[in-house]
């Protein structure tokens, strides 16, 4: 996918990009059908992948984007989502808080404030000292 340091070639982007556009269309279908959390988690997989092309980040965003803006109920999100996706989401949120998109930012601080409860700061600091897997 990427290779030694961190840049997708451009054939591999297209391949990465459909594969993104395919995600987006089941997170859309997990959505229609009320189930926001699953919609979250199918975002949230295979963020590593997705080093180096701004295109894929990206558009991978734009996905993770639409699942975060679905979720009414946070403490619900976090009591059914794995620990194992509490790093990734910590980065898109502040992802979403660097937009300056007043909805967005206020559903990610409401996010950031339970995630920040339920996994520590910890979750914070791996998201500030991570220089390889930005989002």
């Amino acid at each position: 996918m990427a290779d030694a340091e961190g840049f997708v070639e451009a054939d591999n982007a297209e391949a990465i990009i459909t594969r993104i556009e395919h995600k987006s269309r089941k997170i859309e279908t997990l959505l229609k059908q009320y189930k926001p959390v699953e919609a979250l988690k199918t975002a949230l997989e295979g963020t590593y992948a997705i080093i180096g092309d701004e295109r894929c980040k990206s558009a991978h965003w734009i996905a993770v984007h639409r699942a975060i803006m679905a979720i009414k109920d946070v403490d619900g999100m976090l009591s059914s989502l794995d620990p194992e996706y509490y790093d990734i989401l910590m980065k898109y949120l502040y992802r979403g808080l660097a937009t300056g998109d007043r909805p967005t930012c206020d559903q990610c601080l409401r996010i950031h404030e339970k995630l920040t409860e339920k996994a520590g700061l910890g979750c914070i600091l791996r998201f500030l000292t991570d220089t390889v897997n930005t989002v």
